[in-house]
């Protein structure tokens, strides 16, 4: 019997996924939920590529004609009943939660990816989703999201393996007590063992896969810290989500604080979703984006601003001089780390920027404080020095992905609000005691 293709579609916003529950007026598993799902054929058996297909599910099932492709899986096949399949699972994001389901959909709801392995689904979704979830590779190898959307996939792929964790060995236990039952044993059923040590291994994975990334660091630290009088999978997992539902507090509070002192005409470079919720907040009336190279995400900043004001897209070697010229009340930047005394790593750029802002335009750090790193270690990621040079001459390449700020030349605002050197000195004690997990 030939497979047929069909695709299995999660929607991503912030951290959960859209689950539809399947009505009775379908012809297979009603009532069951799943993700956005259908024939890679169309209604006339037409044969489409199955990205095209997964797009044309969302917006048929969901009516999301805008979502962003963040991973397509390796496809895979399984047998049931009289049907087999050959599903091709694909990971969307979208920016908010509106969606118009149709009769195909009884209910609908966002969940974490985790309550798929604790509900009545349509077989092999957790399967599907294995396929498209964030890895270790994922923090590894990004090179275009910042490092606090880094560090929530980070904490995304400790509570998945938790959770995991915490199901399989709940199954082993219910095995285990039938087969003591059959054998006439009433014991408990527990489970010998737990996996903790293989929890531990994968937190500290995601501590080495990006080290100049101080909030991924933190925020793994601190979820293994708070579950480590526990010790079970059960902690890690709770601890995990509650760290991601603190992360996205902190970037927002942070983005609020900062928002309330910018002024109406603002400059900024690179990519940080922080700062982008205070451009938003403060409502400027007009913003000078630098281009930041490499990479040239200040490209994508300002089409995402374009229409909310004016949006002027410069070089960046011409940036210093246009923030004199067009008289920016302030430059705002992100982090990527924040040193213990107050120095900033951020993408290549911002030292030259801030050392040469007029007297008139502060350079304001916008982060969450689990940004502030435990040690001055300092990471510049060189990246491929073909991206500068490729010809034959003896020519050294110096082409890194950040530089360093002097403390003295920003303001740091967290979602506590302004925070100076002996603030960041302090922050970074309570990171040097989280790190302290596996001693424990």
């Amino acid at each position: 019997m030939d497979a047929t293709p069909v695709v299995t579609c999660f929607l991503r916003h912030r951290s959960d996924v859209l689950l539809l529950r399947r009505s009775d007026e379908v012809g297979s598993y009603p009532g069951r939920w799943g993700g956005v799902a259908g024939h890679v054929a169309d209604d006339e058996g037409r044969d489409r590529d199955p990205e095209a297909a997964a797009r044309a599910e969302l917006g048929e099932e969901a009516g999301v004609d805008d979502a962003t492709l963040v991973r397509a899986g390796e496809p895979f096949e399984f047998a049931d009943g009289d049907y087999r399949w050959r599903v091709h699972p694909f990971l969307f994001e979208v920016d908010d939660r509106a969606v118009e389901t149709h009769w195909e959909t009884a209910e609908h709801e966002w969940v974490p990816p985790t309550a798929i392995r604790r509900r009545e689904t349509v077989p092999a979704l957790w399967t599907s989703y294995d396929r498209v979830r964030p890895r270790v590779a994922t923090v590894r190898e990004d090179r275009e999201h910042g490092s606090s959307w880094l560090s929530i996939r980070a904490l995304e792929v400790l509570r998945d393996e938790a959770a995991a964790a915490v199901e399989g060995r709940k199954r082993e236990a219910e095995t285990t007590e039938r087969e003591r039952v059959a054998d006439g044993d009433g014991g408990s059923g527990d489970a010998d063992g737990t996996s903790w040590d293989g929890l531990a291994a994968v937190a500290a994975a995601l501590l080495d896969a990006r080290p100049s990334m101080a909030v991924v660091a933190n925020r793994v630290n601190q979820a293994m810290y708070e579950a480590g009088d526990d010790r079970t999978p059960a902690a890690v997992e709770r601890a995990a989500s509650d760290g991601i539902d603190r992360a996205y507090a902190a970037d927002e509070r942070a983005a609020a604080a900062a928002a309330e002192q910018l002024p109406d005409r603002l400059a900024t470079l690179s990519r940080s979703g922080t700062v982008r919720r205070a451009l938003a907040a403060a409502d400027p009336e007009a913003v000078l984006v630098a281009e930041s190279r490499p990479g040239r995400e200040g490209v994508g900043v300002a089409e995402s601003l374009a229409g909310d004001c004016e949006v002027t897209l410069t070089t960046d070697a011409a940036f210093p001089a246009e923030l004199a010229r067009r008289e920016a009340g302030a430059l705002v930047v992100g982090a990527d780390r924040l040193l213990p005394d107050g120095r900033v790593v951020n993408k290549v750029g911002t030292r030259a920027a801030a050392l040469a802002a007029p007297a008139a335009c502060p350079c304001y750090v916008v982060t969450a404080s689990a940004k502030v790193a435990t040690d001055e270690r300092i990471d510049r990621e060189e990246r491929d020095p073909a991206e500068v040079y490729d010809g034959d001459a003896p020519v050294s390449v110096a082409n890194p992905t950040f530089d360093v700020t002097p403390a003295e030349a920003v303001t740091v605002v967290t979602e506590d609000g302004p925070l100076d050197a002996a603030g960041v000195g302090a922050v970074a004690e309570r990171h040097r005691e989280w790190a302290q997990w596996r001693e424990r």
